[in-house]
């Protein structure tokens, strides 16, 4: 499998959430996330803006590319925090991947199951 459909799975893996979540957040039923995941359906614009507000790179599902990161955009909190990751060693990086990845995961999910009208209220 290669094109938009594997990138699609990969950045959903990358975000570590499961296809239906997934799918939730990009406003469309499970079956049809598996058929974008397979390269059997085209997903539309609204799913990739949607899907893009949770941190998928758009760019990267439509071309390939990776959409760069202008470090001169970073805040000072993540100046530090990106300068705090770079001193520790290899396997303490990666416990701390695990952890943002896992809070980020949770995250994803709590914010699919909150409705609109319920934060508007």
């Amino acid at each position: 499998m290669s094109g938009i459909g594997s990138r699609i799975r990969e950045e959903r893996e990358r975000l570590g959430l499961t296809q239906r979540v997934f799918g939730e957040i990009g406003g469309v039923e499970p079956n049809a996330q598996g058929k974008y995941e397979s390269g059997e359906r085209t997903p539309k614009a609204d799913y990739l803006a949607a899907v893009a507000a949770r941190g998928a790179d758009v760019l990267y599902i439509l071309t390939g590319v990776r959409t760069p990161t202008p470090l001169g955009h970073l805040s000072q909190v993540e100046e530090r925090v990106l300068g705090c990751y770079r001193v520790l060693q290899q396997e303490d990086q990666d416990a701390l991947h695990r952890l943002v990845t896992t809070l980020a995961t949770q995250s994803a999910v709590i914010a699919s199951k909150i409705k609109p009208s319920a934060v508007a209220s």
